[in-house]
C-alpha cells in the first residue's frame, strides 16, 4: 500500500524565533485532499555524559509545563547548522564540560504526529572540565547523579524528558541492561 502523503500547498500561519506553524494543503495516497497542521522546528542536539560513574543532569524550568525537570545537556540548531558541533557546544555551555569525541547514538522524533523535530542524541567520550556559559537568560542546575540512581529516577516518574529516558534507557541496554 503506498503511505506517501504529498504536500499541495504550504500554509504559514505563524513563523516565530523557535517554531512556525503551518495549515497545508495536502493529498492523501487515495488521492482525497486532506489539511495537515505542522510545527516546524529547527531540531536539536542532546548529549549523554557518564564521567566518572556519574551521569550529567540538568535542571531547568520548562515554562510550557510549569515545572523544572531534569534532562540531559541539549539545545536548539540553529537554521543550517550541523548537530554534532551544536551538541559539543551546548555540553560546553551548560555543563562546562568538554569531550573529545561526541558519538551519534540516534535520532529521536519526539512528536511525530504535528512536527518536524529531530533530535540528535551523542555520547561524549572522554570527557574534561572546562567553563559554564550559560546563554543569556539560561538558569539551571548541573547534577552528577549515580547512574544506578538515575534508572530509580525514571520508574519513579522523577525523569521524564523523552530524550533523556531514551539515552539513559539505551545506555543502560548497552551495557548489560543495568547500570
Amino acid at each position: 500500500m503506498q503511505l506517501e502523503e504529498r504536500t499541495v500547498r504550504k500554509n504559514y500561519i505563524y513563523r516565530g524565533k523557535i517554531v512556525s506553524l503551518r495549515c497545508d494543503d495536502a493529498q492523501l495516497p487515495d488521492g482525497r485532499a486532506c489539511k495537515r497542521e505542522v510545527v516546524e522546528h529547527p531540531g536539536g542536539a542532546a548529549v549523554l555524559c557518564v564521567k566518572d560513574g556519574c551521569v550529567a543532569l540538568v535542571r531547568q524550568f520548562r515554562y510550557a509545563y510549569g515545572e523544572a525537570i531534569y534532562e540531559i545537556p541539549a539545545g536548539k540548531l540553529n537554521a543550517g547548522e550541523d548537530p554534532q558541533p551544536a551538541a559539543a557546544r551546548e555540553l560546553e555551555e551548560e555543563t562546562g564540560l568538554h569531550a573529545r569525541e561526541l558519538v551519534l547514538r540516534f535520532i529521536l522524533y519526539p512528536t511525530p504526529g504535528y512536527t518536524n523535530e529531530r533530535i540528535y542524541i551523542y555520547e561524549a567520550v572522554g570527557v574534561s572540565a572546562g567553563e559554564q556559559r550559560l546563554d543569556e537568560g539560561e538558569f539551571l542546575n548541573v547534577e552528577y547523579v549515580p547512574v544506578k540512581a538515575v534508572l530509580s529516577m525514571i520508574e519513579s516518574g522523577e525523569i521524564r524528558d523523552a530524550k533523556t529516558i531514551v539515552a539513559l534507557q539505551r545506555y543502560a541496554l548497552e551495557h548489560g541492561g543495568e547500570f
